[in-house]
């Protein structure tokens, strides 16, 4: 049931919206209960977490939600795990139960070192906001090489697009790998010029995400800086489950 409602995070709502009924949940962050009705206190993402509703602000932090893919960076370690930046504002320990190499206490360091970008899921966030993140699932790892692009998380789902159409399209007409975190952080890999360009195209997206035509604009700056020269290949890096739900 948790992860199922943990799908619904990406509905916009606005305030004093009717989330939920309040005998199904109760309230979390940023929002109230009134009449019977769970309400939304400010414009944001609604989102579950355990059996509370909460609206996550569309500006402002990445707040975690169990199941999301996030881009992590290291930044300290312990002898039994590591301390992950997943630009949020909570701590993110990878415990080294959570990976899939055999780590023997005291041995993190020959595995993950401090600066290393990894590729996690959220495995957990409880009602205190601690947070569980793992590498043990389909496509998670550490990452190498590449650029690390940061935009505002509220803007992931226009840089994905409706049923993946926006990255399979930028992936294609760059020739570049690209993954995507719901936490804001976007990983390009590929030719030093393309990936130049896919870089300006996320940054594009990101600022003019509300306008209209969108994936038009973004089509003819591409092509614009990289003529097509043929049809490309499908390229299905980017999990189903990551489709924008608008």
């Amino acid at each position: 049931m948790e992860r199922k409602n943990a799908r619904k995070a990406r509905e916009i709502v606005t305030p004093g919206e009717v989330l939920a009924d309040a005998d199904e949940c109760r309230p979390g962050d940023n929002a109230y209960e009134l009449d019977g009705k769970i309400r939304a206190g400010i414009m944001g993402i609604k989102t579950y977490v355990q059996n509370a509703v909460s609206v996550i602000p569309l500006h402002g932090c990445y707040m975690p939600v169990t199941g999301d893919t996030v881009i992590g960076i290291i930044y300290d370690l312990g002898p039994s795990n590591w301390m992950v930046d997943i630009n949020a504002p909570y701590p993110a320990p990878l415990h080294v139960s959570e990976v899939p190499w055999k780590v023997e206490f005291g041995d993190t360091s020959r595995f993950l070192s401090v600066g290393d970008v990894v590729l996690l899921k959220i495995l957990m966030v409880d009602e205190s906001r601690k947070i569980q993140v793992t590498m043990k699932d389909s496509g998670l790892r550490k990452i190498e090489g590449g650029q690390l692009v940061t935009i505002a998380h509220s803007k992931i789902s226009r840089v994905i697009g409706k049923s993946g159409s926006m990255i399979q399209m930028l992936k294609n007409m760059t020739d570049c790998r690209v993954f995507v975190g719901q936490n804001g952080r976007i990983w390009v890999d590929g030719d030093e010029e393309n990936v130049a360009v896919a870089v300006e195209a996320i940054k594009m997206i990101e600022a003019e995400a509300q306008l209209p035509n969108l994936s038009d604009r973004v089509e003819n700056f591409i092509e614009s800086r990289l003529p097509q020269s043929g049809e490309d290949e499908e390229d299905t890096d980017i999990p189903a489950d990551r489709e924008e739900s608008q």
